[in-house]
C-alpha cells in the first residue's frame, strides 16, 4: 500500500501511527517490561531505555552503512565513466 505525501511517495508502513495507537503500544511495552522485572518499575524503566538506546545505535549504524554504500556507488560510477 502506498500513500502520497507531497511529492514523495511513501509506504503506508512508513506513516506514523495515530497518537492513540502509539499510546496503546507504549502501554503494552511498559506492562511487558514491568512484568519481566517483577513489578520493579525502576529496573523496568532502565531496561526499556537501555533497549531503546541500543536499537537507536543499531539503526544509526545501518543508516551510516547505507549512506556509505550509496556514496561509494556514486564515486565508483564516476570513475568508470571517466
Amino acid at each position: 500500500m502506498h500513500a502520497f505525501s507531497g511529492r514523495r511517495l511513501t509506504l503506508r508502513n512508513d506513516l506514523a501511527p495515530d497518537p492513540d495507537t502509539r499510546r496503546a503500544e507504549a502501554e503494552a511495552i511498559a506492562l511487558a517490561y514491568r512484568s519481566a522485572y517483577r513489578d520493579d518499575e525502576r529496573a523496568a524503566l532502565v531496561a526499556a531505555i537501555t533497549d531503546a538506546l541500543t536499537d537507536l545505535d543499531a539503526a544509526e549504524q545501518r543508516e551510516r552503512a547505507a549512506r556509505c554504500a550509496v556514496s561509494y556507488g556514486f564515486v565508483r560510477g564516476r570513475l568508470g565513466a571517466a
